[in-house]
């Protein structure tokens, strides 16, 4: 094992670094994962460049990076289910405490959670990294590392597709078709719904839409108003959506959202936007469509694994670009100009595959 931890490292906004961190020692509790494989996030990205989210503010030096997979290197005295060797996925939310959430199996909701590349807490974009062996998910054999990154932005496409109530045939609008929206598309067809608009301003991005299996596209152009957006999902559906999965936190389309949604549906927020919005809060209301919040995700590391290596899901075609951990800038500026859909980071030097 190398001596030297190789970790990408936010001073402040702008200031993104490379810097060597000492080799972490994991606590009886805890494993010692070699990372392989981290994708870069938009909220990585939006770190990088404000220093903070919403109340989330940088205020020391902060290792980027939560969606990640590697390899068990060291486990804690206590850790019976894992052993050195097991290739694992790593769930960067650990609840701290056993409070209300935690007893509901609501633990992301928990005030106290750690969280990976979260103020204060540091994320696993480095060459080692110790976790909570509870929330390390040990990988079958047909799932590689990188689908084992990807299982954090699927799991915003289930509990998203949980909390709009998804399921066989369903009828569902997507709003924007980046990273996330496309997750939840893979989710919403894999859980059987049988019709998938998606939306977007670019055209690329609903090609990849189409290709993972939307049924319609919908091309958004700058002056389009909400209400005539929610015609045009109208008449490629031939009916309002059930369920509308809104993943851009733009105001006007959250507003598309609402006024999309079918009476007695379901608009659930993914996308984070403007602290303040305005929204047809009295066309919801009257048409009884309930307006839901996503933060993150609870449970759905297993019901992930599942769906990846019974080959119900496919998130392959998702990584467009590869970076080793030393040109993690010119891979996080490859994302900031919004090229290609998922940039993988490599952390092994000895094994750059998927």
């Amino acid at each position: 094992m190398d001596k030297e931890n190789l970790s990408v490292v936010l001073h402040s906004p702008g200031d993104l670094r490379l810097e060597h961190r000492p080799v972490p020692e994991p606590g009886p509790n805890e494993v010692l994962v070699q990372m392989h494989s981290v994708g870069i996030c938009g909220s990585d990205v939006h770190y990088w460049q404000h220093g903070r989210i919403g109340s989330y503010e940088v205020k020391k030096p902060m290792v980027l990076g939560h969606e990640a997979a590697g390899r068990v290197i060291k486990v804690g005295s206590g850790v019976k289910h894992l052993q050195p060797g097991d290739r694992v996925a790593i769930e960067p939310g650990v609840p701290r405490e056993m409070d209300e959430f935690f007893k509901t199996g609501r633990y992301n909701l928990s005030p106290t959670i750690f969280f990976c590349a979260t103020p204060p807490d540091d994320g696993n974009l480095s060459r080692y990294y110790k976790h909570s062996a509870n929330f390390c998910y040990k990988l079958p054999d047909s799932v590689t590392y990188e689908e084992g990154a990807l299982i954090e932005p699927l799991s915003v496409g289930i509990y998203a597709c949980r909390r709009a109530q998804v399921t066989l045939g369903s009828t569902v609008l997507i709003c924007g078709a980046g990273p996330i929206g496309l997750v939840c598309l893979l989710v919403a067809k894999a859980m059987g719904a049988s019709h998938v608009a998606i939306s977007d301003l670019i055209a690329e991005r609903l090609e990849m839409a189409k290709e993972l299996g939307a049924d319609f596209l919908l091309q958004v152009k700058r002056g389009d108003t909400p209400e005539e957006l929610a015609k045009k999902v109208e008449g490629q559906l031939g009916r309002q959506p059930q369920a509308t999965i809104e993943c851009t936190g733009v105001e006007s389309s959250i507003q598309t959202a609402i006024y999309a949604t079918r009476r007695g549906g379901v608009v659930v927020l993914v996308g984070l936007g403007s602290e303040m919005v305005t929204v047809p809060l009295l066309s919801a209301a009257l048409r009884e469509v309930d307006i839901r919040g996503v933060f993150r995700y609870s449970n759905t590391w297993p019901v992930a694994i599942d769906m990846l290596a019974s080959k119900q899901v496919n998130v392959k075609p998702l990584v467009t670009h590869r970076f080793p951990l030393e040109e993690a800038v010119q891979a996080f500026e490859t994302t900031r100009q919004g090229l290609g859909v998922k940039v993988m980071l490599k952390c092994d030097p000895n094994d750059q595959n998927p």
